[in-house]
């Protein structure tokens, strides 16, 4: 392991480095979970060949990617501001009667100045989301 981790990378450069233990190391953890938790046998040629095929394939695939063009860009400086912010949030379950929504409206320095929370008779999924936004909406008028 001292070999693999720390004195082999002092002796290749990373980018010949092409060297299948660590794959190796890493699919024999994968195959002991596999043993351990869920009680499958794997071949071990089996196992070393395919680390190897994969090791080959990662490679084959960073040296034949086409590094993105360097576009030209111009930057623009963009702030966010945070003077009023307004959080919602709705939850439910599928076996409750009611959903739970709620909103939270925080000034500039972080403090909550306004803030509501309810229950509705159950909606599906999404709907409560929409709906703590829509009384959120309704309250800051």
């Amino acid at each position: 392991m001292d070999y693999l981790f720390w004195r082999k990378n002092s002796i290749m450069e990373p980018e010949e480095d092409r060297d299948p233990y660590p794959w190796i190391i890493w699919y024999i953890w994968k195959v002991r979970n596999d043993k351990l938790f869920r009680g499958i046998d794997r071949d071990p040629l089996e196992l070393v060949r395919y680390a190897e095929s994969e090791c080959q394939a990662w490679h084959n695939a960073k040296n034949t990617t086409p590094a993105p063009p360097q576009a030209q860009t111009v930057e623009e400086t963009q702030s966010l501001s945070l003077d009023n912010i307004c959080m919602v949030d709705g939850s439910w379950t599928a076996t409750n009667q009611f959903s739970g929504i709620g909103w939270a409206w925080k000034d500039s320095l972080g403090k909550i100045q306004l803030l509501g929370t309810r229950n509705l008779q159950r909606r599906e999924t999404l709907h409560s989301e929409l709906e703590a936004l829509k009384w959120a909406m309704e309250n800051m008028l």
